[in-house]
């Protein structure tokens, strides 16, 4: 499936590893994200079923510098986990800073193979319970072979986090690619091209659509990597939800759920009865291209899917066994932003909202550490006088506030 901007992408990513790193940075920090957050694969993909001490084989298809590999591989060495993470990218760059910010890191659950996607079949390196890829479908000649390349690599029971570019949110963008194709054209070296596109961004005028997407910032916060893999990218496709259900579908998977799935309910952001009985009617994939076009913000959309063959498994929240966990967040000082009215605000790229708490939400959320079961919280609550009905009435409207934020999550057992 090679082409000319195949062969342009495949340079570009050799003078500018995407995304820019400094693997001296990996003892300041680490870089968490969506998708492949160990809580999140557990939770969506396994549904909370998949024992912890069952290893993980899990592949970053298209690696990159490293950013979803050093998170995943380090939040599996720091729980004590078994399993293994295996950077692929055709990229030897990519792979020089990838091994760097590992070998800084102390990680020995990392393994680096050097290839394509594409030629998953023929790497032979066996079947994976986990696949990330993360912003590379947008960038093939065929993001549908490659998809089908990674659904064929799935183990049974297993699942895949994908990241690809959404066209409202990157408002400007497609413009300033149309103009740099005439000031840069592909034909130059990289080192020209970005020269002549920082060049260009300097001067755009405040009219430019770019200029007013507050919600984009490779071209200002990434480097030279980021300016080019925004601006000068040979092949950059942006996908709706619609065409990325499709795509998933066709592909013979599952969707399982957008990120953050609250972000892609209409009803948030609609609170008109007579809009909220339409979008009644309306199937998830319509309710969810309905909160995309309204909101505008939406730059990249982020799923988790599963083989459509595969018995979807869910979380179960009704298991007192099962142990609540709060993603990157605290639950102690979440319960204390909760507003006097009842409601906590939250943001999804600068559009606010604000979501109703139930009455014993602060009271939950104080006792929820990643350790305590369901049932130990309802015994903790029963002891100070709250009756287990209730309790079990504002869990449930919790986590479906929680949850939708992709927050609140189930631990692996």
């Amino acid at each position: 499936m090679t082409d000319d901007a195949d062969t342009a992408l495949r340079d570009q990513y050799e003078a500018f590893p995407y995304p820019q790193r400094d693997p001296r940075e990996e003892a300041k920090r680490l870089i968490i994200g969506s998708p492949s957050h160990l809580a999140e694969i557990d939770h969506w993909i396994f549904g909370a079923r998949r024992p912890a001490n069952q290893p993980l084989n899990a592949l970053m298809a298209g690696g990159g510098s490293g950013d979803g590999t050093m998170m995943l591989a380090t939040q599996l060495s720091r729980a004590g986990r078994p399993g293994r993470v295996t950077w692929l990218d055709r990229s030897a760059a990519a792979r020089k800073v990838a091994m760097a910010r590992a070998e800084l890191r102390g990680l020995d659950n990392v393994a680096f193979e050097t290839g394509s996607l594409l030629d998953l079949p023929q790497l032979g390196l066996g079947a994976f319970d986990y696949i990330d890829c993360c912003g590379v479908l947008h960038h093939l000649p065929d993001p549908l072979a490659g998809l089908k390349a990674l659904a064929g690599a799935l183990a049974p029971g297993g699942g895949i986090g994908l990241m690809v570019y959404a066209p409202h949110g990157r408002t400007g963008v497609y413009m300033l690619q149309d103009a740099l194709r005439l000031l840069a054209p592909a034909s130059e070296p990289p080192a020209s091209r970005v020269e002549m596109a920082r060049r260009l961004w300097k001067q755009t005028p405040d009219t430019a659509w770019l200029r007013k997407n507050p919600w984009i910032t490779d071209h200002t916060d990434g480097g030279d990597a980021g300016l080019y893999d925004l601006l000068l990218n040979p092949r950059d496709v942006a996908f709706t939800v619609a065409d990325l259900a499709r795509l998933i579908g066709a592909a013979g998977l599952r969707l399982r759920t957008m990120v953050e799935p609250i972000r892609y309910d209409p009803a948030l952001y609609l609170p008109d009865p007579k809009l909220r009985a339409r979008l009644a009617g309306l199937g998830p994939v319509e309710r969810a291209a309905v909160a995309e076009a309204i909101c505008g913000n939406m730059g990249i959309h982020i799923a988790y899917c599963t083989r459509a063959e595969d018995t979807p498994l869910h979380p179960d929240w009704q298991d007192p066994a099962a142990i609540p966990t709060l993603r990157e967040w605290d639950g102690p000082a979440l319960a204390k932003g909760i507003r006097a009215d009842g409601t906590l605000p939250v943001a999804f790229d600068g559009l606010r909202v604000s979501l109703p708490m139930p009455r014993l939400a602060g009271a939950i959320l104080a006792r929820i550490d990643g350790r305590a079961r369901i049932g130990e919280i309802a015994d903790a609550l029963a002891a100070n006088g709250i009756s287990r009905e209730a309790f079990a009435r504002d869990f449930a409207a919790l986590v479906v506030q929680l949850e939708g934020l992709n927050r609140l999550l189930i631990a692996a057992p």
